[in-house]
């Protein structure tokens, strides 16, 4: 039983039950006043115009029978033409059974509703049938209405012509507003998609101009190991341990650089930009940082905000947060170029020369620009990504 019931009430909407609840107690209120209304009283009315018929009926059936017309109103969503032409047979009932009544008062109501949500959920051919059961339904209304009489109708048709005319109105901009959501999703995933493949394409060109990087920084450092045949053993000495740091420092960054260009992790998560600072800053520092942004922020190719993105992680692994001195990090988007200044203490225990060497190779991929000064203790960094496109 309860499964029968919550499947006659599944879907409807709160807004359902309060536009039956309001046409239901006008129409008890209505059929009330016809019950509890003297003889006396109208004839009064007849008499100074108000009315123009007797009542033929004070039923109290009157009042079950007129909300049979209503409550079905609930139920719109599900065939809005057969719930009008429910409350036109009850209307039509009604007038048959208690005659001269008056139902303007709840019945015009009632038409206007089911003639506006005809318009609003049905297709174009399908809505004027709703229009025409709700004429047919205004004239059961009035042809034996005690106070108005059938006369009305010529204010009335204006009327649900108009709430009709809103309605279509109403269903064409919602049709348009679901037809613009539906582009925008796939102007966003086309738009993904094109990201996607600038990146695939910006991969593959960039491994080759890094691979040839790498290439010229070993020729460099087997050049000047071979320079190094001719000193003292502790210059020699001195010497290879700088070449032995620097290509370590130099190959980590490139296969780095190669596997993240080349898919690496990228694979498994967004590629990181800039509006992902302020992300990377709360995972790193604990102290006040802050980040600010100047000019006009906009979108950028994708190269450009990974590059980004990168330097700024390269130079904050190797600063420290502390709170009377914190990490200050400011991008500046300009007309051409997108300006990254970072400055804070430099942490003694890092490797600050290898991360700089790391984000130099991320501006010189870009043709960009890295200036890093270190002044007491301090670093700062200024950083030129020209924006290509």
């Amino acid at each position: 039983m309860s499964d029968g019931s919550s499947g006659i009430f599944k879907g409807l909407r709160p807004v359902d039950w309060l536009l039956a609840g309001v046409l239901t107690a006008l129409g008890v209120l209505l059929m009330v006043e016809n019950v509890v209304i003297s003889d006396a009283q109208v004839a009064a009315n007849i008499s100074a115009g108000s009315m123009v018929h007797e009542m033929s009926s004070h039923s109290w059936a009157m009042v079950p029978v007129f909300a049979v017309a209503t409550v079905p109103v609930l139920w719109w969503r599900r065939n809005v033409i057969v719930v009008t032409g429910i409350a036109l047979a009850v209307m039509v009932a009604h007038d048959l059974v208690f005659g001269w009544v008056t139902r303007c008062g709840a019945g015009l109501p009632l038409a206007f509703v089911l003639a506006y949500l005809g318009a609003t959920s049905l297709e174009r051919r399908r809505s004027w049938i709703s229009l025409g059961l709700a004429t047919v339904l205004m004239a059961a209304v009035l042809v034996r209405d005690a106070t108005t009489g059938i006369g009305p109708i010529v204010l009335a048709l204006p009327i649900a012509v108009t709430v009709f005319a809103i309605g279509r109105a109403v269903r064409q901009r919602t049709a348009m507003s679901a037809e613009l959501r539906a582009r925008t999703a796939e102007l966003r995933q086309l738009r993904d998609q094109r990201v996607s493949l600038e990146l695939s394409s910006d991969r593959v060109r960039l491994s080759g101009e890094l691979d040839s990087l790498l290439q010229e920084r070993l020729g460099q450092l087997t050049a000047a190991a071979e320079s190094g045949k001719d000193l003292d053993p502790d210059s020699a000495r001195a010497l290879f341990e700088s070449i032995e740091s620097q290509s370590r420092a130099t190959l980590d960054g490139m296969r780095e650089l190669v596997g993240l260009l080349r898919g690496g992790d990228v694979a498994l998560a967004p590629a990181p930009s800039v509006a992902h600072l302020d992300a990377l800053l709360a995972r790193h520092i604990r102290a006040d940082s802050r980040l600010t942004v100047a000019g006009d922020p906009r979108s950028l190719p994708a190269r450009v905000e990974l590059s980004a993105y990168r330097i700024v992680e390269h130079l904050v692994s190797v600063l420290v947060d502390q709170p009377e001195s914190p990490i200050e990090v400011g991008v500046r988007f300009e007309d051409d170029a997108l300006e990254i200044r970072v400055h804070g203490p430099v942490d003694r225990s890092a490797d600050f020369k290898a991360a700089v060497a790391r984000a130099q190779e991320r501006t010189k991929v870009l043709g960009g620009s890295l200036d890093v000064k270190v002044s007491r203790g301090h670093a700062n960094a200024l950083a030129q990504l020209p924006v290509l496109g």
